[in-house]
């Protein structure tokens, strides 16, 4: 089976706190591609943005915002051919859309778990609201264009998250595996960090989509006939 995997596109209203960053038309292409040269295309996690509304707590309009604002990119992701893993920043599909927290596919004898990775997160964890609030806060700092101010708090959250491509610093790979081990998985399929990956751990294999917010393109190509998978950060 071939399968692509992207994750963390942000997909908003449109407006300044819209991370997406690519006009529609380019990404549908982009989709067309993905369409065309593999069977299945995981979506995991982060897929909309609903955490940045100017009100608090109005995830599931800015769900539907951001759904409206992107209507033929969510046409597409309607498809048989994809599926739809939740992340932290569009939680509410859950409820909303029915999208899972993780997902599991098997294929030429190859197990594969699926998961955007936002429970390492020990605020994500324990203090869920903390996190959200930190975003909406973020947002408006765009908004009064502090940009810079913004970045520095960005870039603190990106090491929170523990991310790192040497295994023996990264938290986020050991979190990663430990589930694979309890899901028997030998391969994990992770977002959240931003960081695309594709790192060996003895008999199992640990795999980032990276980010396609901000403009940029990355995804994962799994072959479990072939026996390859790869991080790809242009198509």
């Amino acid at each position: 089976m071939r399968i692509a995997v992207i994750s963390d596109l942000h997909l908003g209203q449109r407006d300044v706190v819209d991370h997406f960053g690519h006009e529609d038309t380019a990404f549908l292409r982009f989709l067309r591609f993905l369409e065309g040269n593999f069977e299945r295309i995981v979506l995991l996690g982060d897929i909309y943005e609903t955490l940045t509304s100017r009100m608090p707590s109005r995830q599931a309009a800015e769900l539907r915002a951001a759904r409206e604002a992107h209507p033929e990119l969510v046409r597409r992701f309607e498809l048989p051919q994809y599926h739809y893993v939740h992340g932290n920043h569009d939680l509410i599909a859950g409820r909303v859309l029915a999208a899972p927290e993780h997902l599991m596919l098997e294929a030429d004898g190859v197990r594969m778990l699926f998961t955007h990775g936002h429970h390492h997160d020990w605020m994500i964890r324990r203090a869920r609201w903390l996190s959200e609030a930190a975003v909406w806060a973020g947002a408006w700092l765009r908004r009064w264009s502090l940009g810079a101010v913004f970045r520095a708090f960005d870039a603190l959250d990106q090491r929170m998250r523990g991310a790192a491509e040497d295994p023996s610093r990264c938290t986020f790979q050991r979190w990663a595996l430990g589930r694979a081990h309890e899901s028997a998985a030998d391969i994990v399929v992770t977002g959240h960090t931003h960081l695309g990956m594709r790192v060996p751990h003895g008999n199992r294999l640990f795999l980032n989509s990276g980010t396609c917010s901000q403009g940029r393109f990355s995804f994962l190509s799994l072959d479990t006939k072939a026996g390859e998978y790869a991080h790809h950060a242009s198509w």
